[in-house]
């Protein structure tokens, strides 16, 4: 019992503390990796707050010493603890020991030999009260693996699932709904969202004590009603794209635009209704084999620290050197790259920092023409870029499209005049379909975003 209770009650406080050291060091961890990439520490820069980021990040680094110190001298104590307990009970063992032998019960000889097997026996006696509490301290580490590997899986494979070979590209959205996980606290149930009849802006707050105030273009400042959130992200979608059309997605920020393309390469599965490639329900259908069939191009091009060639090769590992070439002068890079004193070899750098906006963008668009979809999802850019890089991206793009299903959520008025039908999407929902003629003339949603926002492109152009 002189073991055992102490390790017990050691063990319990030892685990709530490497439990607290886990979880400062996580925090430190996280923060490094925000502030210490590239574009964290470009903010840093920009803003002048290194002096601030160098305060927090010793403020969190002194906590995650403090609990080291705590739980290194806690360790001690507890070994400190099983020693005296060994030296208490060899006094004791000597004690009795010397009044048994005053009354001749024991020899000296036998006192000794006793005293020694008693400390032949307190080494695998503290071995045996420490496994406990090592064993506590790495269970702290597997409830935080499983944490993850317990949760569950939200897309899942079914065990007979359609393998496609073959597909032409019909693509189709029946009565699809879609909502997002409203256990998700303090993410999407936090966010306010200002539609249409609010002159098409987008409010997002945290705080839902205080009104909004927002100047407006032709409107005096107003409180504007709080809205909560939607939980639907889309509803009621319903389109049917024959293989080889164009379809430009076009609305407000917040209207569901994104959430819809994130659907065609089943990152989400829709709530309600159903989506369908060639016929088959996306459900029904290989990962692999829907993954083969989908490209997609987001407005973030992320590239890995490595040669320019491993990062198109992630889209087609066994891509021949011919292939490469062929799909970089698709998208109007191989000869910028051909420049380039290692050439294909050159490294990214991190999220292709070494890059410029347009060479990335080109760089991504080269990486989906290598692995050839039969649909593809564009997120165009609108960051500013230069004329020549703006031709270069639009001429790569309209190659890329060409004979393929093509789905674009649109910000460049080319692009949608070339679309064979456009989606004018607001608050989760299509409020318009029809092409560039047909919607300007319904004077709706479409009309007041053209005069806003692309009648200045087409002037200019």
């Amino acid at each position: 019992p002189l073991f055992v209770l102490p390790a017990r009650s050691i063990g319990r406080k030892l685990r709530d503390m490497i439990k607290r050291q886990s979880e400062l060091n996580a925090q430190m961890n996280a923060m490094m990796n925000e502030t210490l990439n590239i574009g964290g520490a470009l903010l840093v820069k920009l803003f002048g707050r290194r002096a601030d980021e160098v305060a927090r990040f010793e403020s969190r680094a002194a906590r995650v010493r403090d609990i080291g110190v705590r739980r290194a001298v806690f360790g001690s104590q507890f070994w400190a603890l099983l020693g005296l307990v060994g030296v208490i009970g060899t006094g004791i063992v000597y004690w009795v020991g010397s009044y048994l032998y005053l009354e001749g019960v024991f020899t000296i000889g036998t006192i000794v030999a006793f005293a020694g097997y008693l400390g032949q026996l307190y080494g695998p006696l503290q071995y045996l009260v420490n496994i406990p509490v090592q064993f506590s301290a790495s269970v702290v580490s597997f409830e935080r693996v499983f944490e993850v590997i317990d949760l569950p899986l939200e897309i899942n494979e079914k065990p007979n699932a359609i393998q496609l070979n073959t597909v032409r590209g019909e693509l189709a959205f029946e009565n699809v709904t879609f909502r997002y996980d409203s256990n998700t606290e303090g993410l999407l149930s936090d966010v306010e969202r200002v539609g249409r009849a609010d002159n098409v802006r987008a409010v997002l707050s945290l705080d839902t004590s205080k009104p909004v105030t927002t100047n407006g273009d032709h409107m005096p400042a107003t409180n504007i009603p709080r809205i909560q959130a939607r939980e639907t992200a889309l509803e009621n979608i319903d389109f049917r794209l024959q293989p080889g059309q164009l379809a430009a997605l076009v609305g407000p920020s917040g209207a569901g635009k994104t959430t819809l393309t994130y659907l065609i390469p089943r990152l989400y599965d829709p709530t309600m209704g159903r989506i369908t490639l060639d016929g088959h329900d996306l459900r029904d259908l290989a990962l692999d084999s829907l993954s083969r069939q989908i490209g997609m191009v987001t407005q973030e091009t992320y590239l890995f620290h490595d040669t320019i060639r491993t990062n198109l090769l992630y889209a087609k590992p066994d891509a021949t050197q011919a292939e490469i070439e062929a799909a970089c002068h698709a998208a109007n890079i191989h000869d910028f790259i051909a420049a380039l004193p290692e050439g294909y070899d050159t490294v990214a750098g991190e999220r292709g920092y070494r890059l410029s906006g347009g060479e990335k963008q080109r760089l991504a668009i080269a990486r989906v023409i290598l692995k050839d979809p039969r649909v593809l999802v564009l997120d165009e850019a609108t960051s500013h870029l230069d004329s020549q890089s703006e031709a270069l991206i639009q001429e790569a793009l309209t190659r890329i499209m060409a004979n393929r299903t093509s789905i674009v959520i649109a910000h460049r008025l080319s692009t949608i005049l070339a679309a064979d039908i456009i989606f004018v999407m607001d608050r989760g929902k299509i409020v318009e379909r029809g092409t560039h003629d047909e919607l300007v003339a319904a004077q709706g949603l479409y009309a007041e975003l053209y005069e806003t926002q692309f009648r200045a492109q087409r002037e200019l152009t």
